[in-house]
């Protein structure tokens, strides 16, 4: 008998059993779902997609979301460095928040849910209304 067969694909702990499913789910992949499905912040990253806000203007795009809730999550996504903040100096004093380049990339991601929700969840509303 020979030595076991490496099935081992790489450092996430995925296994290769000779199709395209993995043995479980990457824990990259599970903190990632996590973080962007966190309460508000998906609504948060979809409205900064259009550009730089200052914080009253995210609170308008985004009204169900209280004050203390939208400071903890920009605070969360700055420390994560998905958002940059900017305070633009002189009377009055103005803070920005913008995208960065880590943000940025979720893009497609992003835009590609709100696609499948406009298609798949929409309908169901459409549906349950008739």
């Amino acid at each position: 008998m020979g030595a076991p067969e490496d099935t081992s694909t790489g450092d996430h702990g995925e296994t290769d059993r000779g199709d395209s499913r993995s043995a479980g789910c990457c824990p990259l992949y599970h903190e990632a779902v996590e973080l962007v499905g966190r309460r508000w912040t998906g609504a948060i990253l979809r409205v900064l997609m259009d550009g730089s806000l200052r914080f009253s203007e995210i609170a308008a795009a985004v009204p169900e979301l209280s004050d203390r809730l939208l400071s903890e999550r920009m605070k969360e996504l700055e420390r994560r460095g998905m958002v940059e903040r900017r305070v633009i100096s002189g009377p009055p004093l103005r803070v920005e928040y913008s995208l960065s380049k880590m943000g940025r990339e979720l893009e497609p991601a992003l835009s590609e849910l709100e696609r499948w929700a406009n298609r798949w969840l929409g309908e169901r509303r459409t549906s349950a209304r008739v």
